[in-house]
């Protein structure tokens, strides 16, 4: 195989509270593989100093910079997309809208909706689950001329203890002064219509479960996985909920092996 055919781009998406700047550690072994990748921060997080999350009243919205960047790629290039955590119903909208310009999409400890029920439905089912107190001092503020958006910023102890409690403390250090207010846009989600076996459902899916996950729980993602089967599973032991920070080498490396299969 020549190494023009395997030059892959991959689009990388992160999760809620999070930027561009939490794929840092892979993207460079990305590249050192020969691969292009592209990182770019959601409305109103990273740096994107333009708005805040109360602003942003749907999740279309808030996907925006995904859906620009895919409206931007010529007809004839297939990207690689990467979703993390509540990227995953990003990528879900960008899938239902380009589908012919994704080879696959890997949803990383991700929420992975399906075609029969509504878009919030994994996400509801998730948050279900969750006490008040499992959010350890999350601030949840209403938002919205109707208060139907919820704005959620994660506690320090929250991100402690469920998000990074395998990572680097370097890396948690960084995702404490960068994180800012984000949204799981369940209302909006709820409002809009199911996603399509014609775009979403015809892409080729990919998924990696984080084992040691206190957050999507490895339950919550394999019960996605049943809800919604994907074409390739991969497990990562001993990897919190920051997978690119917990085991940039091996996400790194597990994204290349999907790649390949759907290439």
């Amino acid at each position: 195989m020549s190494e023009v055919k395997k030059k892959q781009h991959f689009v990388l998406v992160h999760g809620m509270c999070h930027g561009a700047w939490c794929w840092y550690k892979v993207k460079p072994l990305l590249e050192a593989s020969g691969h292009r990748v592209t990182v770019f921060d959601l409305a109103a997080c990273g740096i994107d100093t333009t708005r805040t999350i109360t602003d942003i009243s749907t999740c279309e919205k808030y996907s925006e910079p995904l859906i620009q960047l895919m409206t931007s790629l010529p007809n004839d290039e297939k990207v690689v997309l990467v979703g993390h955590s509540f990227g995953g119903l990003s990528l879900a909208i960008a899938m239902d809208m380009f589908p012919d310009k994704i080879s696959v999409s890997v949803f990383v400890t991700a929420f992975m909706p399906d075609t029969k029920h509504s878009p919030s439905f994994v996400v509801e089912e998730f948050t279900s689950n969750m006490s008040p107190e499992e959010w350890m001092g999350t601030e949840l503020k209403p938002y919205g001329s109707d208060n139907s958006g919820l704005s959620g910023n994660f506690s320090t102890e929250f991100m402690k203890h469920c998000l990074y409690q395998l990572s680097p403390i370097e890396d948690l250090e960084l995702g404490l002064l960068l994180k800012r207010p984000g949204s799981l846009f369940i209302n909006d989600l709820s409002k809009m219509k199911n996603f399509s076996d014609k775009g979403y459902g015809s892409v080729p899916r990919g998924y990696i479960v984080c084992k040691d996950d206190n957050i999507i729980s490895e339950e919550h993602q394999r019960w996605m996985i049943d809800n919604y089967p994907a074409n390739l599973v991969i497990e990562m032991e001993e990897t919190d909920h920051m997978a690119m920070f917990c085991k940039p080498q091996l996400l790194s490396d597990n994204l290349l092996e999907i790649a390949e299969k759907f290439a």
